[in-house]
């Protein structure tokens, strides 16, 4: 209760939400089923990273990417995240799948690499610090759908409650690198135009006045 009470006391006071990081016992319950919903390394097959080989970091930031190759439907996003974690440790040699999160065409949200360890990335910015959340598809060519949509936002808010995340922090991939345009152009246009920000900040709200 002291969580909420504080948290909505900085909601009345800055146009910019700021909210007091959650535990997830005292996560208010529409931001708690967000948490239920997320799909297990577990459950989709994958095994978990060696914490020896992880580089530890604290969320301050979150920032959208997208797959950046076509996502037809149809197509298992179980098996592929399971391909996806191979790849990443055999080709690249990188500790895991790099993002923390990542989300399908139905809207289902699967965990990736651990929260807790710093993602990685081809491009030149250091994503220590930053919670990874990748959207299946190539949004050069393709539009997210509104379930892609909801499901972002719904996470993005999760974060902004659970680690102190004001939604002014919330950016896109290539805000950080000049050398990609992830997470496209189509994806990146609902970062442009404040929608994605305005939705987080209009759950937060919702969630801390119930």
């Amino acid at each position: 209760m002291r969580v909420i009470l504080a948290a909505a006391a900085l909601l009345l006071q800055l146009p910019a939400i700021a909210v007091t990081a959650a535990t997830a016992a005292s996560l208010p319950p529409a931001l708690a089923e967000t948490e239920r919903r997320i799909v297990s390394v577990a459950a989709w097959g994958g095994t978990p990273a060696d914490p020896a080989q992880a580089r530890r970091h604290s969320i301050t930031h979150i920032t959208l990417h997208h797959q950046g190759e076509p996502f037809p439907a149809g197509k298992d996003p179980q098996l592929y995240l399971r391909n996806l974690q191979t790849w990443s440790r055999n080709t690249k040699h990188w500790l895991d799948i790099p993002y923390h999160y990542i989300i399908d065409l139905d809207g289902r949200i699967y965990e990736g690499r651990s929260i807790d360890y710093a993602g990685d990335t081809n491009t030149e910015y250091d994503p220590a610090g930053h919670a990874l959340i990748e959207v299946v598809g190539n949004f050069e060519e393709v539009q997210p759908n509104q379930q892609q949509l909801d499901a972002t936002a719904d996470l993005m808010a999760l974060l902004a409650m659970k680690y102190n995340v004001a939604p002014a922090t919330i950016h896109g991939h290539k805000d950080y690198s000049a050398q990609t345009v992830c997470p496209g152009v189509n994806l990146y246009r609902y970062l442009e135009n404040g929608y994605l920000r305005d939705q987080v900040t209009q759950r937060l709200q919702s969630s801390l006045t119930k």
